[in-house]
């Protein structure tokens, strides 16, 4: 599908998204995992495995839809300190990211060597139209403003080849602990979340097909029973997370 946008060449501008396109995150690089991992406490279980949990289902996805994971091009836009990366370095066949935190940039650079880092804003992404088959943002639409989100999700589909993939992870609002871990994190104070339907609706409105939507993480475990039970109810609306993956 293409999109409904004129095409254009890697934007310019400032980036849209308040909370990281100020020095916000910037102050939280230095211990970005305590402060997440205190949000969610009460859980007892470690912030790493939802970070695992989550490349798992984004790797099961790009499988199935795009084929191997190692011969994809792939962008994490909003990539933080690298903590996703660190799990997909080499299971994909190239990966880059961006954040407009030059200070969560270069952790994440230190941290993983072999990704291709660059500091820029989600809605003014500095690569040519067409150059990904794959781009991904996990939880960073919540952070930008309404009425803005539109241009950060139009750079996802500029950036995808033709036939490519966007896959957009967000917090389900519909969780009362989610909600919780959400208005716990320092760096959520800006955070408006949307609903899985909102992100369909924001894709599509860009020129992308979402063609899945599932609710993830139902259990904060990584046991195979568990894990195969909660898929039984992914397209309920009950689990903590949730994914829309679209095609342009």
């Amino acid at each position: 599908m293409t999109s409904r946008l004129p095409r254009r060449r890697a934007a310019t501008g400032g980036d849209v998204s308040r909370s990281r396109g100020t020095g916000g995150f910037d102050a939280y690089a230095d211990d970005y995992g305590d402060v997440v991992q205190r949000s969610i406490a009460f859980s007892g279980v470690e912030h790493d495995l939802f970070i695992r949990r989550k490349v798992r289902h984004l790797l099961e996805v790009v499988d199935r839809l795009l084929g191997p994971p190692r011969g994809v091009r792939a962008l994490d836009v909003g990539c933080g300190v690298g903590s996703t990366d660190t799990y997909l370095v080499g299971r994909l066949g190239e990966l880059h990211g961006t954040d407009v935190s030059a200070e969560a940039v270069r952790r994440a650079a230190d941290a993983n060597p072999s990704v291709r880092y660059t500091v820029s804003g989600a809605a003014s992404l500095p690569y040519e139209d067409d150059q990904f088959d794959l781009a991904f943002a996990i939880c960073v639409l919540h952070h930008v403003p309404r009425g803005e989100r539109g241009r950060v999700a139009s750079e996802l589909c500029r950036v995808v080849r033709p036939g490519g993939l966007v896959i957009v992870f967000e917090h389900n609002p519909l969780n009362p602990l989610t909600r919780l871990a959400v208005a716990r994190c320092e760096f959520d104070g800006d955070a408006v979340l949307l609903t899985s339907r909102s992100t369909r609706n924001l894709l599509r409105g860009a020129g992308l097909e979402p063609i899945e939507h599932r609710h993830v993480i139902l259990f904060p475990s990584e046991v195979r029973t568990l894990v195969a039970v909660e898929g039984a109810f992914a397209r309920l609306p009950l689990a903590a997370q949730y994914y829309v993956a679209a095609i342009r």
